[in-house]
C-alpha cells in the first residue's frame, strides 16, 4: 500500500470511529458496505479493508464472513472482586460467572473442553505444592460464553489426590455450588484466595477458542484457592478477552 492509501486508509477510520463515539452508528449497526464506501471516498478497495482493519484493532468493529462490518456492543462483564467466591452468592443458585452475565444482561454458559489427569505446568505445580513431573493434578478446560461470544477460557488445576473418586471428573460436576461444593465436602473450604493478573497478547490457540478480533489483549488471572490451615488446594486460570471484561475490586483498607 502507498504512503497516500496509507493516509487516505487512517482518516478513513478516524472518521468513522468518531461517528461511533459520537453515536451516530449504535452497537449492533451495520457501518455501509465496501462498495459504497469505494464509491463515496473514491479509493481503492484495499484502502477500505485497510480502515476497517484499523477499526477493528482498535476494538470499535466486528467483520462477520459473508455479512459485513458491525459495531461492537461495549458492554463488558464485570467480574465479581473480592468477594467472588462468598457464600452469600449462593442464595441466587446460580455460579459467580453467570451473575457477571446476569448483571450485565448477558446469557452465560459453559462449554466443556477437556477433563483429564495431567502433569502441571511448572507455575502451578509450585503454587499447589505437587510434583511437576508427573500427572499430579485433575486439569478441567472449559470456555465460558456470554450470549454468543465466547469471554473466558478457564483451566482449572486440584491436586489428583484431592480430586480422584469425586464428581470432579464428570462433566457436569453433581453438586449445587459446583467444584467449590464437592471441594468443600472433601473438607477443602476456601478462607483466602491469591489472585494476580496480567495483561498480554493471545496465543493462537486462545485466539481461536475465544473468537479475538485482530489487535486485542487478553487478561490473564491466575487464582489459587487456600485453606484456613495455609493449604493451597485449587487453582485457576482465566484467560479473559480484554474487550468484554472488567475487573472491579473492593476490599477495606487496613
Amino acid at each position: 500500500m502507498s504512503s497516500d492509501q496509507t493516509v487516505a486508509s487512517r482518516r478513513i477510520a478516524d472518521e468513522f470511529a468518531a461517528r461511533i463515539e459520537a453515536g451516530e452508528f449504535a452497537p449492533g449497526d451495520k457501518l455501509p458496505s465496501e462498495r459504497a464506501l469505494v464509491a463515496s471516498y473514491g479509493v481503492a478497495r484495499n484502502t477500505v479493508q485497510a480502515a476497517m482493519r484499523l477499526l477493528a484493532e482498535a476494538g470499535m468493529v466486528v467483520a462477520e464472513h459473508g455479512r459485513g462490518v458491525f459495531v461492537r456492543d461495549p458492554v463488558p462483564l464485570i467480574r465479581l472482586g473480592s468477594d467472588r467466591y462468598s457464600p452469600k452468592y449462593r442464595e441466587s443458585g446460580l455460579s459467580p460467572f453467570l451473575i457477571e452475565c446476569q448483571r450485565a444482561g448477558k446469557e452465560g454458559r459453559f462449554e466443556v473442553l477437556s477433563i483429564d489427569r495431567a502433569r502441571p505446568p511448572k507455575e502451578i505445580a509450585e503454587r499447589l505444592h505437587v510434583e511437576e513431573d508427573a500427572e499430579s493434578v485433575l486439569r478441567r478446560e472449559n470456555v465460558f460464553w456470554a450470549d454468543d461470544d465466547p469471554v473466558y477460557r478457564v483451566t482449572t488445576f486440584i491436586p489428583w489426590t484431592i480430586a480422584e473418586g469425586t464428581g470432579l471428573l464428570q462433566e457436569v460436576v453433581p453438586h449445587q455450588y459446583g467444584i467449590h461444593g464437592v471441594l468443600e465436602d472433601q473438607g477443602y473450604a476456601m478462607a483466602r484466595l491469591d489472585d494476580s493478573a496480567v495483561a498480554r497478547m493471545p496465543t493462537l490457540a486462545e485466539k481461536s477458542a475465544l473468537r479475538m478480533p485482530p489487535g486485542v489483549p487478553v487478561i490473564d488471572l491466575l487464582h489459587v484457592s487456600i485453606r484456613a490451615d495455609g493449604v493451597p488446594y485449587e487453582a485457576t486460570r482465566f484467560v479473559m478477552r480484554a474487550d468484554l471484561s472488567s475487573l472491579t475490586y473492593n476490599a477495606p483498607v487496613e
